[in-house]
């Protein structure tokens, strides 16, 4: 027994060091396989990096060559529309210049704009509405969609003119962020509220801290120069829509409760504006006009989508003429329009990054 015993444990013991010496065999081929199989995975790696790069240097040289074709081809309208849209834009005006010079843009830009007039709205033109009228809602608040060849919007009509004001963010400069349109319309309660005046935006980058022009709300001005001209947008004590050139000091002297600056002016005392070649790109608009009757018209189109490219100010004058504008004016554009009613945007924002973080906004309470 113990002879047997012994043989055992001896078979025992060569069992495991056989068994220890077969291991490194084992394992080699598992290892192998690991980095063979990282080694596909790097190929079909690069492959597909290479695919997709491939595709956006198509995709790049396709879009070049077609603005080429557009820029240089047959068609001075389609050249005209192409570099005014882009030109509207902060972040896109250097696909302008990358097929003509400075001169060559600005010669294209002055021969398609609106042309700035002096004529400033007429109070007496507009009639306020009374509480007791027939057949006029003063409370009313209607929402239509409005829709051209190029662009589908929504135009808000305000019976109340009384309604309707500008709201800001509590400070103002370069430094400062602006707020969002339904953050405002949010903080006061309002149940409309649309963006309003420019700001200072280079290159797509601004804050929406910074606006252009003045600001004047509660019939004080509460930014901008006293001073300087611009094209003032903004509402008198008496709830008329004022619209024309004017310093900050001539807005006040004609008691402007709430205003911002932008422009152009699309309809003045009735008149539509001199509109030169296409009027502008092909855009996200905002626009606010009055009715004879006192009513607000706010309008935003839809831009730089697959459903509404956008709209020239030529289709701006149009819209607002078909509503009875008898003033109206452009509001800031672009990334930048869009429309609240009852705590929802109705309308399609063009900004990649959602809402922007503007200076003013036009609301309705």
């Amino acid at each position: 027994m113990e002879n047997m015993t012994y043989w055992n444990e001896e078979e025992q013991q060569e069992r495991e060091t056989r068994q220890e010496a077969e291991q490194p065999q084992t394992e080699k081929p598992v290892q192998k396989s690991a980095k063979k199989k990282k080694s596909n995975a790097a190929v079909l790696a690069q492959r597909i990096g290479l695919c997709v790069l491939s595709l956006l240097v198509s995709v790049l040289i396709f879009a070049f060559s077609g603005m080429a074709i557009i820029c240089y081809g047959p068609s001075e309208a389609a050249r005209d529309l192409f570099v005014v849209s882009v030109m509207e834009t902060s972040a896109a005006k250097f696909l302008a210049h990358l097929y003509f010079s400075e001169e060559e843009v600005e010669a294209i830009l002055a021969d398609n704009a609106v042309q700035e007039t002096q004529e400033v709205t007429d109070e007496a033109l507009v009639e306020m509405p009374q509480e007791d009228a027939q057949d006029f809602d003063l409370n009313g608040l209607e929402i239509v969609d409005v829709k051209g060849s190029t662009f589908k919007g929504k135009m808000m009509i305000v019976n109340d003119p009384s309604r309707v004001y500008v709201a800001a963010p509590p400070s103002f400069g370069a430094d400062v962020a602006g707020m969002r349109v339904a953050e405002m319309v949010e903080r006061d309660g309002a149940i409309a509220g649309v963006n309003a005046g420019g700001f200072a935006d280079e290159g797509g980058m601004g804050l929406g801290g910074q606006p252009l022009g003045i600001v004047i709300q509660g019939g004080e001005l509460v930014y901008g120069s006293r001073s300087a001209s611009s094209s003032v947008i903004g509402f008198d004590a008496e709830n008329r829509l004022i619209v024309g050139q004017m310093t900050g000091e001539q807005a006040l002297e004609r008691g402007l409760r709430d205003a911002v600056s932008f422009g152009p002016v699309l309809v003045v005392n009735g008149e539509p504006a001199e509109v030169n070649g296409t009027g502008g790109g092909l855009n996200p608009r905002t626009a606010i006009g009055q009715r004879k009757d006192g009513a607000v018209l706010i309008l935003v189109i839809d831009g730089r989508q697959a459903h509404s490219i956008g709209a020239t100010y030529n289709d701006l004058v149009d819209v607002m003429l078909q509503f009875g504008a008898i003033n109206a004016a452009n509001l800031d554009g672009g990334s930048s329009s869009l429309m609240i009613y009852e705590n929802e945007i109705i309308t399609t924002c063009a900004s990649l990054y959602g809402p922007r973080k503007v200076p003013t906004a036009i609301l309705v309470k």
